[in-house]
Formats: C-alpha cells, sequence, structure tokens
C-alpha cells in the first residue's frame, strides 16, 4: 500500500518533470524563434544590400582604334572600339590585343585565325612589346604574303597607335622567337607601325 508519503513524493516528481519538460519546450520555442529572426533578417539584409561583386560599378571603358583588313585584304582599316580602361600599358595592351582576337564588330576581315589565344605581353624600356601567343596561331593561320602581313601590322599599328610607350612590336609565340608565321614574312625582328598599309583617310 502507498502511502501518503510517498505519494506526495511521487506527485513533486512527476511536476518536477513536468516543470523541465515545460522549460525545454518554452527553450526550444524561443531558441527557434530567435534563429528565425537571425535568418529573416540576413536574408533582409541581402537584398536590400546585395552581395559587393554585384554592387561594384562597371569598369569605365576608353576608346581604341583597331585595325582590320579591307575586304580585298590589302589595307588595314580602322574600327573604333571600347575596351576596359587600364592605367598600366601592359594592361592597356593586353586588352587591345584581345579585342583584335575577338574580330571586328563591323563586317570588316579579321586578321587573327580563331582559336587563337593571347599567353603574355611585356614591354622593354625601349618601348619594344613582346607580344606571345599560343601554337594556334600557327596551326591555324592561312598562310599567304597579305594575310601574315595583315596580322603583323594590325597588331603592330593597333598598339603604337593606341599606347605612346610602344614603338615596335616583337611577334612570339610561346614565348620565344619566331622566323615566320607560316614562312612569308620575317618575324625575327620587331616592327614598327607601317602607314603605308592604311586605307586611304585612316
Amino acid at each position: 500500500m502507498v502511502t501518503k508519503r510517498k505519494r506526495r513524493t511521487d506527485e513533486i516528481k512527476v511536476k518536477r518533470k513536468k516543470k523541465r519538460m515545460r522549460k525545454s519546450f518554452l527553450f526550444l520555442i524561443i531558441t527557434t524563434i530567435f534563429v528565425c529572426l537571425i535568418l529573416f533578417f540576413i536574408i533582409l539584409f541581402e537584398y536590400i544590400f546585395p552581395p559587393t561583386k554585384n554592387n561594384v560599378a562597371k569598369k569605365e571603358k576608353q576608346e581604341v582604334v583597331l585595325y582590320f583588313s579591307d575586304a580585298n585584304e590589302r589595307f588595314l582599316v580602322p574600327e573604333k572600339r571600347y575596351i576596359p580602361k587600364e592605367e598600366n600599358a601592359e594592361d592597356k595592351a593586353k586588352e587591345l590585343v584581345k579585342a583584335l582576337l575577338d574580330g571586328s564588330k563591323t563586317k570588316l576581315i579579321n586578321t587573327f585565325p580563331e582559336k587563337v589565344t593571347l599567353e603574355s605581353i611585356k614591354i622593354d624600356n625601349k618601348q619594344t612589346a613582346y607580344v606571345s601567343f599560343d601554337q594556334n596561331l600557327i596551326k591555324y593561320h592561312p598562310g599567304g604574303s597579305a594575310s601574315e602581313m595583315a596580322t603583323v601590322y594590325s597588331l603592330t599599328n593597333t598598339l603604337t597607335r593606341n599606347i605612346s610607350s610602344i614603338k615596335r612590336v616583337k611577334l612570339m609565340v610561346d614565348g620565344k622567337t619566331i622566323e615566320s608565321i607560316k614562312g612569308h614574312i620575317d618575324t625575327s625582328q620587331p616592327f614598327v607601325m607601317n602607314k603605308d598599309l592604311l586605307a586611304s583617310g585612316s
């Protein structure tokens, strides 16, 4: 037979257990609400203030002149283009060459074959730019005197016209001097601007 004292003790234990459960449940509810509020404010903050990469102003552009071939591939024709503005001469030169590799936007004839990649550009203290491409320049170039001439001088005229610190351009492949692209034009020495190849009025 259960005594009153024992029953009373059991009741107290049950009450304490229920009290602990209520506290645990209340703590769980408060914690859940707190976490939800944190998540809500994080999402709200990101919505109002998007990540930096989406909030950075577009880089300033500058107008430059690129040279591509005319329809007969006899002369070089200027094409105005806007590229990201760079203060460093080598960085600007890279943007110019990349634009050349992208090709004409006005239906002029491209002077570089597709799939060619720029590897590096270095400008020495004698104002010579060493421009290195990958092997695709040789692999995919169509060859021929006119075509090779267009490639060499579209590059040279573009860089020397837009960058005052470049007076000569040395075309290279894999960082090494090449005798010629396809055997018609000697590329072992640097080139200077050739105004005779510019179309009339350029």
